[in-house]
């Protein structure tokens, strides 16, 4: 599917970004599992808990936007990670 520029390790309870932060990757779950979560009247709300292969980050990443939502380790998880650059590298 696609090529992976780098690969991160987060072990359980890990923030791999917040809600409202910047960035210019997307990723995919490589091993392990990674809960999407959203504050919502000051409490988190769970959206939704990605398994391997998997793609989040993708919405800021497209829409040039901050992050929607916090991405968090569920266990020990390695993600592979697709900037900007090596995007466009590779598709253009």
């Amino acid at each position: 599917m696609f090529q992976i520029a780098s690969y991160e390790t987060y072990q359980d309870g890990q923030v791999i970004f917040t809600e409202g932060s910047h960035g210019d990757w997307i990723y995919v779950v490589e091993e392990g599992a990674v809960e999407i979560s959203r504050t919502v009247e000051g409490k988190k709300v769970v959206i939704e808990v990605l398994k391997e292969g998997d793609i989040f980050g993708e919405m800021a990443y497209i829409a040039k936007i901050p992050r929607t939502a916090t991405a968090t380790a569920v266990g020990r998880t390695v993600v592979g990670t697709i900037d900007r650059n090596f995007f466009d590298q590779e598709f253009n």
